[in-house]
Order: structure tokens, then sequence, then C-alpha cells
């Protein structure tokens, strides 16, 4: 008897593993960490999706995690996570060098581009030379919490940079309440 219930929870728990997968609802460890700590990322963090030659850095704010996932995917899955949020939106960045690169020396990067194209349509991204975004990332590391999700992506010039800014604030916000402060001093 007591086998038999044994086998019976076993058979249970794999249905609703089966069933669990088949929905989407079973988080991949890059998922898992991503959802724990986008509540507690705000204004000036990152979130970078980097291809496989992308340094495992050593500064103590940069977390790295790998998805064994294809890195469009992530892209448009830490999209639609911060679109969920109310207290952070991104500003992306993406390399000024990936527009450049040819087809013949990286196979795929067109699809690749055409993809993160259409993923981007709808957002304004920023096109900066590599160097320049990574020196804005090495800053915000010393500081700031920068998660990293690695993927298998072999292909150059393809990480995508999130810069979190506040999302229910805006530059105008702030500068009229610049201004108000300047004009209850000037009193």
């Amino acid at each position: 008897m007591r086998n038999r219930t044994i086998q019976l929870s076993l058979l249970c728990l794999l249905m609703s593993s089966l069933t669990a997968l088949s929905q989407g609802y079973v988080q991949l460890p890059w998922e898992r960490t991503l959802y724990h700590q986008l509540p507690l990322l705000g204004h000036r963090n990152w979130i970078v999706i980097a291809d496989s030659a992308y340094p495992l850095q050593t500064a103590p704010g940069i977390e790295t995690v790998y998805a064994e996932a294809e890195q469009l995917e992530v892209v448009k899955k830490v999209l639609a996570a911060l679109a969920k949020t109310k207290h952070v939106k991104p500003i992306i960045y993406t390399d000024a060098e990936l527009k450049h690169v040819a087809e013949t020396n990286a196979p795929g990067i067109t699809a690749y581009r055409t993809g993160l194209d259409k993923l981007l349509a709808q957002r304004p991204a920023q096109v900066l030379p590599h160097e320049t975004i990574i020196g804005k990332l090495d800053e915000a590391g010393k500081t700031f919490k920068v998660l990293l999700i690695k993927t298998p992506l072999a292909l150059p010039y393809t990480s995508v940079f999130l810069q979190l800014d506040c999302g229910y604030w805006n530059a105008d916000a702030e500068k009229q309440l610049r201004a108000a402060m300047k004009a209850a001093d000037s009193k």
C-alpha cells in the first residue's frame, strides 16, 4: 500500500511538472534571478544581455548569470518583464559597430540585426561605440548593481545594454522640481 501511495505521489508530481512546463510556468535559473532582483533594481542599475564572448567581470557590483537560450528571446523576456514594472524603464543601448559587421565575417549577423530591429521597433535605442557603453557600464558597476545575462550567441557586437531609469519620474518633472526649489530659495 505504501509503495502504491509513493508511486501515485510521484506520478502526480510528474504530471504537474509537465503541465507547468507546457504552460510556460517553470522559470529557468536566469529568469528566477531576473524576477527576484527586478523589484530591487532601480534608477542607475543596469541589465545586460550579452553574447558568449562577453568577459566575466570581477567588479563586486556585477553579477553574471548564464542563459542557455537564444539571445533575442532573452532580450524579449527582459523587456517584457521591465514593461510590467512601474518603478523602472530601460534606456536601451546597442553597439554602433553592429550595423557594420559583414555577413561574410559573421554568418547570421543579418538575421540577428533584423530580429533585434523588430524587438526594438517601438522602443528608442541609443547607438554608441562599444567602448563608450562599456565605460558607462564600468562606471555604474563601481556603485550600482549590474545584472549581466550571458547567452551562447557567437556573433560580435550583439550585446544589448539596458540602463534602468525611474519609471514614474522624468527629466521634465525633475527640471520643474529644480526650478521650484531654486525659486523658493531665492525668496
